[in-house]
């Protein structure tokens, strides 16, 4: 399936596509996606629903984050090997996972916010996993069996202050609007193959991050069973894997996301997200 959440900020309303792509509104049948309701008993339970049977939608209605309230928003960094590269980095030999705020949290076409002071804002692309049962010591076999669904994560990083005001990378990944999500939730089983999914990033219409998740140096099991070999992670979680070639601090010289600059992010079947920059 695929699940959004649709309506003014604050008022999201739970939704699907149905067969023929249009809105469906399932707020009879579920309240919301939180870490209430993303399970996999709630997910058996919506499937057998006729969507064309419920309130269509209107498609031109604002589009929020596609999970909300969850308990944590973890990141992977460096997690391709070419990104490493270009930011300077070796390629790391474990996971690097760091937290990012729940806060940041907003829809995939939300507007990004500069902050003020903040002269180094930088775009990533990424694809978003959501936990769907509680998993411990999770074994990397097993791990599909943990992850609801998928998602367009736009890791949006403030340089500066991830790489230049101490401690850890927290500080640069957590302003406002720093975490655009969706604009869909996409259940597992609808994922042919997550390990070969291709993914871009336009800025003003201009390719600047192309890449596939054959790519990654950790695959999204392996991800699994290392984090709760540490963590145990909790339904509505979420984890985003980490960013492809192409970000702005890796460009010679490097170039900052500015006023009024439009991003537009694609990832095969999971949708796509546009995004307009503007001052705080």
């Amino acid at each position: 399936m695929k699940l959004l959440r649709l309506g003014n900020v604050g008022q999201e309303i739970p939704a699907a596509i149905d067969k023929n792509g249009k809105f469906r509104n399932l707020s009879s049948h579920i309240k919301d996606f939180n870490p209430d309701t993303i399970n996999f008993e709630t997910l058996e339970r919506l499937k057998k629903i006729d969507l064309e049977n419920l309130e269509e939608i209107d498609q031109n209605i604002r589009i929020g984050s596609c999970i909300t309230k969850p308990g944590n928003f973890f990141a992977i960094g460096l997690n391709y090997r070419e990104h490493a590269k270009e930011t300077g980095a070796e390629p790391p030999k474990d996971p690097v996972l760091f937290n990012k705020s729940v806060h940041c949290i907003v829809g995939p076409n939300d507007n990004v916010i500069i902050p003020k002071g903040s002269e180094k804002l930088d775009h990533e692309v990424e694809i978003a996993f959501v936990i769907g049962k509680k998993a411990r010591r999770v074994k990397e076999k097993d791990a599909q069996d943990y992850i609801f669904g998928y998602c367009i994560c736009n890791d949006i990083s403030e340089r500066e202050w991830q790489k230049e005001k101490g401690g850890q990378w927290v500080k640069g990944k957590s302003g406002d609007t720093f975490g655009p999500l969706g604009p869909y939730l996409v259940t597992s089983d609808e994922i042919k193959d997550i390990q070969n999914l291709n993914l871009s990033l336009d800025v003003n219409g201009e390719r600047h991050q192309t890449g596939n998740t054959n790519q990654m140096i950790f695959s999204f099991n392996f991800l699994v069973a290392h984090i709760t070999s540490f963590i145990t992670l909790m339904p509505g979680d979420i984890v985003t894997t980490g960013t492809p070639a192409g970000v702005g601090l890796g460009m010679i010289p490097p170039v900052f996301l500015k006023d009024n600059d439009k991003m537009e992010l694609s990832v095969e079947d999971l949708g796509t997200q546009t995004i307009k920059v503007i001052p705080e």
